[in-house]
């Protein structure tokens, strides 16, 4: 059963104006844990993220300044990747099998486009979060196994250049992907989102 909240709806949470506020970015995956997240910070925290799917680093370039808003972030725990390793087609639909199209943003423009996100995202004075993009299975729509790794290869030297934290979502899952990830699909089942909103 796909439970999987409509974004719009969890965007914003019940405000309290004395607890500090963190800003989630991310893909569908985030989508997924940011209730449980939300949920787990009870009391202590303002939880919001974008009311869109964040997507490539290329929306990430074109709508930062519209997700930081004049907000006072604390922490923002942020990530890109999965729209960006899948293989599109001519008409920039999802390419299947994956071989007949090309990666949607090519890795040595992710690694860039990432450096300006990072450099936009430094400028809030926030505490900055990488969250690595978590596996890619064999079989998964548009996309091909491996190229997750790759894609984390490129984003860690950009986060190592500017000393940020990392979660290490990659790593987590993969150790633990046949009880939480949905079969041959980049989702996590909802007992997973809550396991990556744990972690």
């Amino acid at each position: 059963i796909d439970l999987m909240p409509n974004v719009a709806d969890i965007a914003v949470p019940i405000i309290n104006p004395s607890f500090p506020n963190i800003l989630l970015i991310g893909d569908s995956i985030s989508i997924g844990y940011t209730l449980p997240v939300r949920g787990l910070l009870e009391g202590r925290a303002n939880v919001f993220r974008p009311p869109i799917n964040c997507g490539p680093t290329s929306r990430g370039l074109e709508q930062l300044d519209d997700w930081l808003g004049n907000r006072d972030w604390s922490i923002i725990h942020f990530n890109f990747g999965l729209h960006d390793l899948k293989y599109v087609d001519v008409k920039s639909q999802m390419a299947n099998p994956p071989e007949s199209g090309t990666q949607n943003i090519p890795i040595d423009q992710y690694e860039q486009n990432l450096k300006r996100i990072i450099t936009r995202l430094e400028q809030t004075r926030a505490k900055l979060i990488w969250c690595s993009t978590t596996p890619v299975p064999e079989n998964s729509s548009g996309r091909l196994k491996g190229d997750a790794d790759r894609y984390n290869g490129a984003a860690s030297r950009v986060v190592s250049a500017h000393n940020l934290d990392v979660n290490d979502l990659y790593t987590f899952a993969l150790a633990r992907l046949p009880s939480i990830q949905r079969h041959e699909n980049v989702h996590f089942t909802d007992d997973g989102s809550i396991a990556l909103a744990n972690q």
